[in-house]
């Protein structure tokens, strides 16, 4: 069974990550709490199931014109909303949570609550430490972890990225360096929704596609991201990766597992944050968000 575990796990953990990275990415540049971040997971995932189910449309393909519209759409409401009410923390969280709503919504009148489901991209199965293991489940742990490989190198090793990490620093020593702010904020928010859209889209096949998908992701993205450390890339991917195989265990170890995974992992949330309120990488975000 550890083998299992293992793999099923890190599987989780990537997708978590996903989420949990591009949500902190945002926090520590822009200082955005932005609660409809798993909303464009979802939306993600429908854009897959009405190209390639619907209109039979090449996964990748569909996957590319998806990135595009969800990147345009992550832009209008940066401009539109997120700009203007940054400055205010209560307004943003309203914001956002109108936000995730409106887009839930309008997934429930296009899709109605029907549960549906999407074709794998890649099918049939291998064998990996002596586990069966399905190739779509492969699929999505190479491609989240390219992502968050890309998102890492994009921080550390261009200009841009440095910009956003300086800005991350201190946003008025960035300004007076001549640092567009308003401009990094928005690549911030382009680069979490970007990742938070792949994941989507290629975790689609494994899940039924609904309106109200957003809402657990959202739940576990936001724990994975305290028990980190509010802002820190590196808490966020460690503890979306603890949460991950605390979920797997708890299905694979306790009777009835899939129903009491969520409230398990979040007592492993509370322990921790109760032993160390700051989170794992508390002191270090203090000192270094990015």
């Amino acid at each position: 069974m550890f083998p299992i575990i293992l793999i099923k796990g890190a599987m989780t953990g990537a997708v978590y990550a996903s989420l949990a990275v591009g949500f902190s990415l945002v926090f520590g540049v822009a200082r955005i709490i932005n609660l409809a971040h798993t909303a464009f997971f979802m939306l993600a995932a429908f854009a897959i199931y009405a190209m390639v189910m619907i209109y039979h449309w090449p996964p990748l393909a569909a996957v590319g014109v998806m990135l595009i519209g969800i990147s345009f759409l992550a832009i209008a409401v940066y401009l539109l909303f997120l700009d203007r009410v940054r400055e205010n923390e209560g307004a943003v969280i309203l914001v956002t949570v109108a936000l995730a709503i409106i887009f839930q919504e309008t997934m429930l009148l296009l899709f109605e609550s029907t549960f549906r489901a999407v074709d794998p991209f890649v099918r049939g199965t291998t064998q990996l430490f002596g586990v069966t293991v399905l190739r779509q489940e492969l699929l999505i742990f190479g491609v989240t972890v390219a992502c968050l490989i890309a998102v890492l190198l994009f921080l550390y090793k261009t200009r841009l990225g440095l910009s956003l990490r300086v800005t991350a620093q201190d946003r008025e020593t960035a300004n007076l360096m001549g640092i567009n702010v308003k401009w990094v904020c928005l690549v911030s928010v382009v680069v979490a929704v970007a990742l938070a859209a792949v994941a989507g889209a290629v975790v689609s096949p494994t899940l039924t596609v609904e309106p109200y998908m957003w809402s657990h992701p959202l739940v576990m993205m936001f724990a994975a991201v305290i028990l980190g450390g509010l802002g820190s890339l590196k808490g966020s991917f460690i503890g979306a990766f603890i949460l991950g195989y605390t979920e797997v265990l708890v299905v694979f170890l306790v009777p009835a597992g899939s129903f009491i995974k969520g409230p398990v992992a979040m007592l492993i949330m509370v322990i921790i944050l109760l032993v160390r309120p700051e989170g794992l990488f508390g002191v270090a975000f203090e000192e270094e968000r990015l």
